[in-house]
């Protein structure tokens, strides 16, 4: 047993949920793993998305971020320091500094090799794809690790439907193919390509998405769009 765990379980708000945070410590073993901080951040934003979806309404959903910010501090396992710092780096807002004080109060278990890059991001080229008055709008938004190049180069893609409600959210790895394969469809004339305001994706993405991760929600989305909504709202947070 770790010298920094706590002898006894962390209160928890909602102690009904005990197990499901049991079963999120043990699967964060796998977290250190990832190749990089991209798909760290992505494991985290799934992870995330299942807690949303899960909550019944925004204040459940905090109690059980807290809960969860808790029990990984208890755990103080390598996995559990590399999902606190991920959930200080690109989690809901309200939640960033509770988990980054757990965190830092983990000092002795060791870190992630990635754990310095998790959010350290700056936006790129913004792209408006449209595929037709029926498909509504995709907005694309490039993204790169600061001092890391094009390595780990990746993009935000969000479909927006009739009244710009999200009908796709999904992280893109692979940015050139992503764009080949769209000029190709313009090309055959199936759809419009285009560059586009960063500032004005960003305003409309918060508003779709609820906000830079503030918890002020986006209200019931499709089932597929919650596991990049937590990563999704931390890249639309550094747009302008």
């Amino acid at each position: 047993m770790s010298a920094t765990r706590p002898s006894a379980g962390p209160e928890l708000m909602l102690p009904g949920l005990r197990e499901v945070y049991a079963a999120y410590v043990r699967e964060a073993e796998a977290l250190p793993a990832q190749p990089g901080p991209l798909q760290a951040e992505m494991w985290t934003s799934a992870q995330l998305g299942g807690l949303e979806a899960a909550a019944p309404h925004t204040a459940a959903r905090r109690a059980a971020l807290g809960d969860l910010i808790g029990s990984l501090h208890a755990a103080a396992t390598p996995g559990a320091r590399a999902f606190l710092r991920a959930l200080a780096a690109i989690g809901p807002a309200e939640g960033r500094a509770a988990a980054a004080r757990a965190a830092g109060r983990l000092a002795d278990v060791p870190a992630a090799p990635w754990e310095g890059s998790l959010g350290r991001v700056v936006p790129g080229q913004a792209w408006l794809i449209q595929e037709g008055p029926l498909d509504g709008d995709r907005l694309v938004c490039e993204f790169r690790y600061e001092d890391a190049g094009t390595a780990g180069m990746h993009a935000l893609a969000v479909r927006l439907a009739y009244g710009d409600a999200p009908a796709e959210v999904v992280i893109v790895g692979d940015v050139p193919a992503l764009m080949a394969a769209a000029r190709q469809a313009m090309q055959a004339e199936l759809c419009v390509v285009q560059p586009h305001d960063a500032a004005a994706v960003g305003a409309r993405l918060r508003a779709a998405l609820g906000g830079s991760g503030a918890g002020n929600g986006a209200g019931p989305l499709p089932e597929a769009c919650y596991p990049a909504l937590a990563l999704a709202r931390h890249r639309v947070s550094l747009l302008p």
